[in-house]
């Protein structure tokens, strides 16, 4: 085979990839909400668990990464104080938590930038969603480039809506659990999670 059959084939294969990392956390929209990772027996075991996803969760949101940062320990903070509550209880209190501290961060932004005239909104850094232990070097590239993209297209989706998408599809939390966090009805949720799909396939064509 010459080598431009080789680029083409390299370069298929590599579409292909990408399609179908992105196309997953698409189709997980549809998929069972169940999870069936075992419940931490601590807190501190949960909350080192979910600690990375609630960090880019909150740079997602406030597209800052030590406003994000910050965030994430005031949330982890809150939670000590319900180190007695149930296991079962510490996913949707966590994130309705970190969902919170995000909305007064972005209400002092406001505040702030209401006091300078020439502010800009800071730039957060790149989010990596592909799997870092991938042992396939060319697998992990394609893996990354299509969840920055997947990234990106989160960044410019409605807050409400990308919020739905990471706590429903992302976090596989199911409707209820999202309702709660979200203060809304599962209604709500619905509405806006097909929203932010159709967005995000719109925004996805090239990987298809």
């Amino acid at each position: 085979m010459d080598g431009s059959g080789f680029d083409s084939s390299t370069r298929a294969r590599a579409a292909h990839a990408r399609h179908t990392a992105v196309a997953g956390t698409l189709a997980a929209v549809d998929a069972s909400p169940a999870n069936a990772a075992a419940v931490p027996e601590t807190l501190e075991q949960f909350l080192g668990t979910v600690s990375a996803r609630a960090f880019r969760f909150a740079e997602l949101g406030l597209r800052h990464r030590e406003d994000a940062l910050d965030a994430v320990q005031d949330a982890m903070a809150k939670m000590l104080g319900y180190r007695d509550r149930p296991p079962q209880e510490w996913t949707p209190l966590f994130w309705t938590v970190l969902r919170s501290r995000i909305i007064d961060q972005q209400r002092r932004r406001t505040f702030r930038l209401g006091w300078i005239a020439d502010a800009r909104e800071p730039d957060g850094g790149e989010i990596d969603w592909a799997d870092e232990d991938t042992p396939d070097p060319s697998r992990a590239h394609d893996g990354r480039e299509a969840y920055a993209t997947l990234a990106e297209a989160l960044r410019d989706l409605p807050a409400r809506q990308r919020e739905a998408f990471t706590l429903r599809v992302l976090e596989e939390l199911d409707v209820e659990t999202t309702a709660r966090v979200m203060g809304c009805g599962e209604g709500s949720v619905k509405t806006h999670l097909f929203r932010a799909r159709d967005a995000l396939q719109k925004r996805l064509e090239d990987f298809r």
